[in-house]
């Protein structure tokens, strides 16, 4: 499901227009990677928490070459499923 299908099975479902739950989503999206951004969690009861992780430095190897390449350090968003969506995914 991509979010052009996601935008009309929530405006089937709640009878708003597909242009109001376009804006809500992108809204609620733009809320989320602006607060994980900045470092703070977002956690929706159920289904899940949305946080900033920090990624160490390590040792790779380049695959062409095969020399080891220093990777460096970096923040990266992290998605962990709550435990209502995991439940509801190992039931099918």
């Amino acid at each position: 499901m991509n979010k052009e299908e996601l935008v009309q099975e929530v405006a089937k479902k709640t009878k708003y227009s597909q242009k109001q739950v376009a804006e809500t989503l992108a809204s609620m999206i733009e809320a989320i990677e602006k607060t994980v951004a900045k470092g703070k969690k977002v956690t929706l009861v159920g289904f899940g928490t949305f946080e900033r992780r920090q990624r160490a430095a390590r040792t790779g190897r380049n695959p062409q070459t095969g020399k080891s390449i220093q990777i460096p350090a970096k923040k990266v968003p992290a998605f962990s499923a709550g435990k209502k969506f995991k439940e509801l995914v190992a039931k099918k």
